[in-house]
């Protein structure tokens, strides 16, 4: 039994002593935690093995046996030599992604700030329309749309080309919705009165008073932008396939998969180099990078962010 001791002020100090219930919490969110990490470390443990130790099955503990650098450096040299006229498409595909990702994200600021200023503390006609019509399309499955943003694009001779896949990533509903709910929360209608009253438009309101208190929207906006357009698969592949080049990394890995002897032994036939396991894994490690680079980052800013929406009791 553990005993409470008391503080200076006459409260009781919460017991240090390990209950059965604590031990109990603690060892099932361990199990849990080990559920997940321990299949991705065995991932990103298989980039830096050799394919022959991967075939024989000697993966020691959690599939750590048989690591070298040697093994990762070979395997990169695999995955930068696939393509034509001695490779390159890897590197190509995620800068292709990189651009795609961040004219995007700044694309779907630009719109959606002001559209959620618009939306939170603007009166027009059909406002309510235009709120339901953004949760409408907030919601809409990205396939949906494929077909008719393919025909459109078509329409103007452009597929293949980055920049209409970059400005229809600039769409942003989501963004938009974010926006709404920290406007609505973080700007008190008195204060947008107050500012009218003063004589500023709102324009002037929204860069003077609603932009410098709008860190963390900005940071939730462009995460999620950022994060749907680097993992966005179906917009490229209708657009870009036509164009080896202009890949994405989205599309790319499949390529990659599809051009491995694992998968398909008529294709890797005519290939000087041959991709497997290890090589695969790499390639989708640091297609993976990017995305942490910017949640490390982020990080700070998206813990503060969780409250957007919230009230205070």
């Amino acid at each position: 039994m553990s005993v409470a001791t008391r503080t200076p002020s006459g409260n009781k100090a919460p017991s240090t002593r390990w209950s059965v219930g604590r031990v109990s919490r603690i060892t099932v969110m361990l199990v849990v935690a080990a559920m997940f990490v321990i299949p991705i470390v065995g991932f990103i443990a298989m980039a830096f093995r050799d394919q022959d130790n991967v075939a024989a099955g000697s993966d020691g503990f959690l599939g750590l046996g048989g690591l070298s650098w040697d093994h990762a450096v070979y395997s990169w040299s695999q995955i930068t030599g696939f393509g034509p006229s001695g490779g390159g498409l890897f590197q190509r595909w995620i800068l292709n992604s990189l651009i795609l990702a961040v004219a995007g994200g700044i694309l779907a600021l630009v719109a959606a700030l002001p559209a959620g200023y618009a939306l939170a503390r603007l009166r027009f006609r059909w406002r309510k329309a235009w709120l339901f019509a953004t949760l409408l399309a907030m919601v809409m499955p990205n396939t949906v749309l494929v077909i008719p943003l393919f025909l459109e694009v078509n329409a103007i001779g452009a597929v293949g080309q980055l920049w209409p896949v970059a400005v229809i990533m600039g769409f942003f509903p989501f963004g938009v919705y974010l926006s709404y709910i920290h406007f609505m929360t973080t700007m008190p209608p008195e204060l947008v009165e107050a500012a009218r009253i003063d004589g500023l438009g709102e324009l002037a309101i929204f860069f003077k008073i609603g932009l410098p208190i709008s860190k963390q929207a900005i940071a939730l906006v462009a995460f999620f932008s950022f994060v749907a357009n680097w993992t966005n698969f179906f917009l490229p592949l209708a657009l870009l396939t036509s164009n080896q080049q202009n890949k994405t990394i989205s599309i790319g890995i499949q390529e990659l998969i599809g051009a491995s002897p694992l998968f398909n032994a008529t294709v890797a036939a005519g290939l000087d180099v041959k991709l497997y396991m290890p090589q695969l894994a790499l390639a989708t490690v640091i297609s993976m990078i990017p995305l942490l680079i910017v949640f490390i980052g982020a990080q700070r800013f998206l813990v503060r962010g969780q409250t957007v929406g919230a009230v205070k009791g």
